[in-house]
């Protein structure tokens, strides 16, 4: 039996990444209809526009609407779908691409296509700082600082998100929090704490790498201040995967959990700058957001995962180079 031709709305954030739109945007397109999938297309105008358009097309029953940018553009459709029979599909053309990358979408236009056509539909978990949805992470501390001061770039990339983090190591100082989480009260002064629905915060960089965003739960990472050296080691399990086993991180499943710190101030929701109240309420919504992903997901194993994940990005990367005349950015 031919299975029913899927209606897809593709949104756009044509300022973030390093890919120009104006070239990406007609290949999809083109992509999608040769494989018998309907396209409707739309620009981000504004911040939070990507939310009103992804609600007006479930609304207007779409299968499901694709966002086409990083991770704080995935963050606004996906708001405006949480609840609903559309399914949210990820094209990441973004700094960090995490919730892409914890789901094992390839950052590659073709191949992330190719995930879509699959037709491969699960029930995610999202979470709540204040009633505010995130869907990959949400962090207080140093990641929140480096969110902030890499907003202000005018550059986006890895390196500049990597020059934004050691600009602000120079001068962070962190702050006493007081975390309640499954009937225990901690304080802590603390180099981080950041709450994951996924795995990572993107790049490959496992602050969770038992996070799931289908058990119902969060995992609550809490990254103690340490001493350079130690932090230093932090940085490196990063990137193995062994942050589990550092002694510098405590990991903890939660339903729900507060932090409470001094004064407000900045945090970050899926990598980008919020500022918040100083205390922050933690809850878990399971299952209510439909998204396209990969078949066949493997279990992570720290230094194998991280590797292959990064075998892959260079086989992508060259094959960028070798067939770049057949595409059109």
């Amino acid at each position: 039996m031919t299975p029913k031709a899927l209606r897809v709305l593709l949104i756009v954030n044509p300022i973030s990444g390093t890919i120009p739109k104006h070239r990406i945007v007609p290949y999809i397109a083109q992509c999608m209809e040769n494989r018998g999938i309907t396209v409707d297309i739309a620009g981000t105008e504004s911040p939070g526009h990507a939310t009103v358009l992804a609600r007006k097309a479930a609304d207007e029953n779409y299968d499901g609407v694709l966002a086409c940018g990083g991770d704080g553009t995935v963050n606004e459709t996906a708001r405006g779908l949480v609840g609903t029979n559309t399914a949210l599909g990820i094209i990441p053309t973004g700094s960090g691409n995490g919730l892409a990358r914890h789901l094992g979408i390839p950052v590659d236009v073709d191949r992330s296509l190719r995930v879509i056509a699959e037709r491969n539909i699960i029930n995610a978990d999202y979470g709540t700082a204040n009633d505010k949805p995130f869907f990959c992470t949400f962090g207080v501390g140093f990641d929140a600082a480096v969110s902030e001061r890499f907003a202000r770039q005018k550059r986006r990339g890895v390196m500049m998100y990597l020059k934004s983090a050691i600009d602000e190591y120079i001068k962070f100082n962190p702050e006493e929090y007081v975390i309640e989480a499954n009937g225990r009260v901690l304080t802590e002064r603390a180099f981080l704490v950041v709450c994951c629905n996924a795995s990572q915060y993107g790049n490959n960089a496992f602050i969770a790498p038992g996070a799931s965003v289908t058990d119902g739960e969060l995992d609550l990472a809490i990254v103690h201040y340490g001493n350079p050296l130690s932090r230093a080691i932090f940085g490196l399990d990063l990137l193995t995967g062994f942050v589990g086993k550092n002694a510098l991180v405590d990991i903890i499943r939660v339903e729900s959990a507060s932090i409470m710190r001094k004064r407000p101030g900045i945090t970050h929701i899926d990598g980008d700058p919020v500022p918040m109240d100083s205390k922050i309420n933690i809850r878990c919504i399971p299952g209510t957001l439909k998204m396209f992903a990969p078949t066949g997901a493997t279990r992570f194993k720290p230094f194998v995962t991280p590797t292959s994940l990064f075998l892959r990005d260079c086989g992508i990367a060259l094959s960028h180079i070798f067939t770049g005349h057949n595409r059109p950015f």
